[in-house]
């Protein structure tokens, strides 16, 4: 009866990285623009002062050399990016960057000088620069600037990817170790159940052939529907319900007129998602180790509610009250304390108390509302009795 593990909250969340990339170029190609704009109207000023007759030259200038840095930037950021990966001594390092700043200065003036050439020709307009020795040494002049300021904006974004690839990593190895604990803890669900409900039909076979019959069919109904809860890492309270109910007859049929049941969950309490099979081991216990060692007849209350925003589960008996802690059968308790503390963390708990005559089991988790509520019980409220089990 394999069983699947819960959710965790820390789950792989899908993250928007095609949207977040697109973000980055369109705000980069927004800064672009801006400076080149700001540089325009700077330099217009400039422009007009001297009276120069037209004023869409400086906009075309600024933008132009703008434009052209803007791309290689982008150049610079993968080359630096690549040097770093390749784990380039300082040396290469910097002869790295020396080629790329002569590579930058070149493409720079190259292209703004193309750039400008071509409008100019469009306007049916002379394009008329300065000679190209002073034009490489203004420019490069004020490229070595930007080209220092972008190899340290490269380094910054680099170790900020490449924290953010760490922090990735991390999580993800946290949520795979998170799942193979809760897979652990859903494995050891398996024999601790089947064991005892075999014991329980060895105990009637040879003395009741049909009795034992009848509760092979209800544990195969119980292991017919464990395996269709399989298929959902969480359901709900109800779907548990009607889960935990096979599970109840066979116990009905083992203890008779001795065993009164009581399942009560409010209409939203039904509604709440919660680790599969999650009630299996504390009712289980509570039978096992409660009623079946008191002679007289017990009462077995299961009473679910939403309140504070916690689905709030109480599961009470009238039979003996041993700390459920440190008995042979803690591994149902612990179980069940582990899945809720792997699957919630501080905000599910698990409670223990004696009742004097019998004990009380209190659990609590965050009351998640399923998206849809069709497998719903038809009342708010579900009361099982010995009288509705079959024998």
């Amino acid at each position: 009866m394999p069983f699947a593990p819960a959710s965790s909250p820390t789950a792989a969340r899908p993250a928007p990285i095609a949207s977040q990339r697109r973000l980055l170029w369109w705000a980069y190609a927004a800064l672009v623009l801006g400076v080149g704009l700001l540089l325009s109207l700077a330099e217009l000023q400039h422009y007009q002062a001297r009276g120069g007759p037209h004023p869409w030259e400086p906009f075309l200038w600024e933008l132009s050399s703008v434009l052209i840095v803007g791309l290689l930037a982008i150049a610079l950021f993968r080359w630096h990016a690549r040097l770093r990966d390749q784990g380039a001594p300082l040396w290469r390092l910097l002869l790295g960057h020396l080629l790329g700043l002569g590579l930058f200065v070149l493409l720079h003036v190259a292209g703004l000088l193309l750039l400008r050439a071509s409008v100019y020709a469009l306007m049916g307009m002379p394009y008329q620069h300065d000679e190209l020795p002073t034009m490489f040494a203004y420019e490069g002049a004020k490229d070595s600037i930007s080209y220092l300021l972008f190899v340290f904006i490269s380094e910054g974004l680099r170790l900020a990817n490449a924290e953010q690839a760490r922090r990735h990593e991390l999580e993800r190895l946290r949520n795979e170790l998170a799942e193979a604990r809760l897979q652990r803890l859903s494995d050891q669900i398996q024999p601790h159940f089947l064991f005892n409900t075999l014991n329980l039909i060895s105990s009637v076979m040879y003395k009741d052939v049909q009795r034992a019959d009848r509760l092979l069919c209800e544990l195969a109904t119980l292991l017919r529907q464990a395996l269709n809860a399989q298929h959902s890492e969480r359901h709900t309270l109800a779907q548990e319900l009607q889960l935990v109910q096979p599970y109840l007859t066979l116990m009905q049929a083992r203890f008779g007129e001795r065993l009164q049941v009581s399942l009560e969950a409010s209409t939203a309490a039904q509604a709440c998602l919660l680790p599969s099979l999650l009630l299996i081991a504390p009712i289980e216990n509570a039978i096992t180790h409660d009623v079946a060692q008191h002679l007289g007849p017990v009462q077995l209350r299961l009473y679910a509610e939403v309140a504070a925003g916690q689905l709030r589960i109480t599961v009470d008996n009238s039979g003996t009250a041993p700390s459920r802690d440190t008995r042979a059968g803690a591994i149902g308790m612990a179980n069940t304390r582990e899945r809720l503390q792997a699957s919630y963390g501080a905000r599910a708990s698990v409670k223990l108390e004696s009742l004097g005559s019998g004990s009380r089991l209190s659990l609590s988790l965050p009351a998640q509302m399923a998206e849809t509520t069709t497998n719903l019980p038809a009342k708010p409220k579900a009361t099982l009795t010995a009288a509705d089990m079959p024998r």
